[in-house]
């Protein structure tokens, strides 16, 4: 089975992080002014030893690498920033492809929204846009790719690199740039490249077209969020939304009220969610999450589940290792995540429990007779 772990590369200092968060942004700064928002909130969530990282640092990625074999996780898929030719947050898996010694496969995820200032304000400022191009585009975005796909850590099936949109329901010229990239896979060796989509906007559309794509990946926690809620978004959060200002304006003390957007939702009950779940058809892949708490990025404006554990994540993991071999007959299940700080998702080892979220996953493998020997 291969486990492959979704991997944010926003932990080192870039231009325009300074720029728009202020000198020397990463993803840490975010992990470290986490404040509890109520009595038992897991914040802030601290690294085992401080270990602040530098993704700039190849020992870093090394260490990441050692430790996710060590423990049953087959891959990282990174988090690709590319907009109209102009990157942002490359150099990590640039440093990966220059690493030849370091043992990890890996994919691409291109995250092809805008990036706005959602994290801070419920207006989506756009601080960066989004546009697709022509076959010109295409083709310098694919030129940019080949050097990682021709690499052999790059995780393939039947010689096919596999490529991952995160939101493709935003592209207007999907097919026709998917076709052009077949086109220059084939033109440069490969039988050609097989496509998976992550977010669930695409199966949302009416009459949706998912015929270039060989994989639906069940990213999650998002679609048990959304089979909870049945796509609508909570009333009772609406209204405190609403409330808020009104009570500042009559002099109650913000503090009083300070968790007023916060939306928390039960972990057992979102992964018997995940459990619950049909494949839509043969190209669902399936997921699976550690925990998740965005308070770090959002504030009271976040989301946390309630009662995570590393006994609990290991039960539901060991389920949906043989769901995605008897049920969705895939070799392959994608993680959230290996280390999404703030948003609550990552393997690495914290200060409160160590290793044992990794100790989790090696033994849900080895209940399935799945483990890398």
């Amino acid at each position: 089975m291969k486990t492959i772990a979704f991997y944010l590369p926003q932990f080192h200092a870039i231009p325009e992080n300074d720029a728009w968060w202020g000198e020397g942004f990463t993803e840490w700064v975010n992990v470290k002014k986490a404040l509890p928002l109520y009595e038992g909130h897991y914040q802030p969530r601290i690294p085992m030893g401080e270990k602040y990282y530098n993704l700039l640092n190849p020992e870093t990625l090394r260490w990441q690498a050692g430790l996710a074999k060590e423990y049953g996780v087959y891959g990282f898929c990174f988090y690709h920033y590319w907009f109209d030719g102009h990157m942002l947050l490359e150099k990590p898996m640039e440093l990966l492809l220059r690493e030849k010694d370091i043992d990890l496969p890996f994919c691409v995820c291109w995250a092809n929204e805008p990036w706005t200032k959602a994290w801070v304000s419920k207006h989506d400022n756009i601080l960066i846009a989004q546009r697709y191009g022509d076959r010109r585009e295409w083709t310098e975005h694919f030129n940019y790719f080949l050097p990682f796909f021709k690499d052999p850590r790059y995780i393939k099936n039947d010689g096919k690199p596999l490529v991952i949109l995160y939101r493709p329901d935003l592209i207007d010229c999907l097919n026709d740039m998917l076709d052009c990239w077949q086109e220059l896979a084939k033109e440069n060796g490969f039988s050609g490249l097989e496509f998976g989509y992550q977010q669930i906007h695409l199966d949302l559309q009416k009459n949706k077209d998912d015929s270039r794509f060989t994989y639906n990946i069940e990213y999650q926690p998002n679609y048990a969020n959304h089979d909870l809620s049945q796509g609508k978004l909570s009333v009772l959060r609406k209204i405190k939304r609403w409330l808020t200002p009104k009570l500042q304006k009559i002099g109650i003390n913000i503090e009083q009220v300070r968790a007023q957007g916060l939306i928390k939702r039960d972990y057992d009950q979102v992964w018997n969610a995940v459990l619950s779940r049909t494949p839509s058809s043969e190209k669902s892949v399936p997921g699976a999450f550690v925990d998740w708490d965005n308070t770090p990025r959002r504030q009271e404006r976040g989301s946390v589940f309630v009662g995570a554990t590393p006994e609990k994540f290991e039960k539901y993991m060991t389920q949906q290792i043989f769901r995605a071999k008897n049920v969705y007959h895939q070799d392959m299940l994608f993680l959230f995540a290996w280390n999404e700080w703030a948003e609550g998702g990552y393997m690495e080892p914290d200060e409160k429990y160590g290793f044992a979220y990794l100790e989790a996953l090696r033994n849900a493998l080895k209940a399935n007779n799945e483990f890398p020997e």
